[in-house]
């Protein structure tokens, strides 16, 4: 069993501000699904004793030229972390123009085209590791927190056993689910922080 904290968005106070001498010994890998910040993950990832695998979100581009040391950046590859294989698309929906991590559905569709022949070549993928969520499912219809169609289609198809995904704050809603089941997928918005067992 692997035990996973997966994070998005704020930094998550018990891990943090609160931080506390061995609370993180617990896990076995952590995952960031973006708009965090290089030295949020650095400190995880230095006081932990899990490998860090993160994608960015809309507001990291900061992290393409400074990324987290010690960290692992997953962006349209499928790195293999803690035994479990990962496929990373970072961003959202692009709502404004000059963000390197924003993208147009058919820019994120031609990221996940390319991103098939990584997945076919690692026999498939545990994991969908995202920013923005898949349409339909935790998203809205607004332009800022519009989920991407071309994820519903890799889910589809390679049935990844997680996806995760952040970008859809607890804040917006107390009715977001912080867990959903997709068919043989379970989606986990990982706003703050969530805790799952692979």
């Amino acid at each position: 069993m692997t035990r996973i904290l997966a994070i998005a968005d704020v930094p998550a106070a018990p891990y943090y501000d609160y931080y506390r001498p061995g609370c993180l010994d617990e896990f076995d890998l952590i995952l960031s699904c973006g708009d965090l910040s290089a030295e949020y993950l650095e400190f995880l990832v230095t006081l932990g004793r899990a490998p860090l695998v993160y994608v960015r979100g809309n507001h990291d581009d900061a992290l393409i030229r400074n990324p987290p040391g010690g960290c692992e950046c997953a962006e349209d590859r499928v790195v293999e972390a803690a035994g479990l294989r990962i496929a990373g698309l970072g961003g959202c929906v692009r709502y404004k123009d000059f963000c390197e991590s924003m993208y147009t559905e058919k820019e994120m569709r031609w990221r996940a085209w390319k991103l098939r022949r990584k997945i076919r070549k690692a026999k498939g993928i545990d994991i969908l590791l995202t920013h923005a969520p898949a349409r339909g499912v935790n998203d809205f219809d607004s332009d800022t927190h519009m989920g991407f169609e071309c994820f519903n289609d890799l889910l589809a198809r390679y049935q990844p056993k997680y996806f995760v995904h952040g970008h859809i704050h607890q804040s917006y809603d107390h009715k977001i689910p912080r867990r959903t089941e997709l068919g043989p997928t379970t989606v986990i918005n990982a706003y703050d922080h969530y805790v799952f067992d692979y």
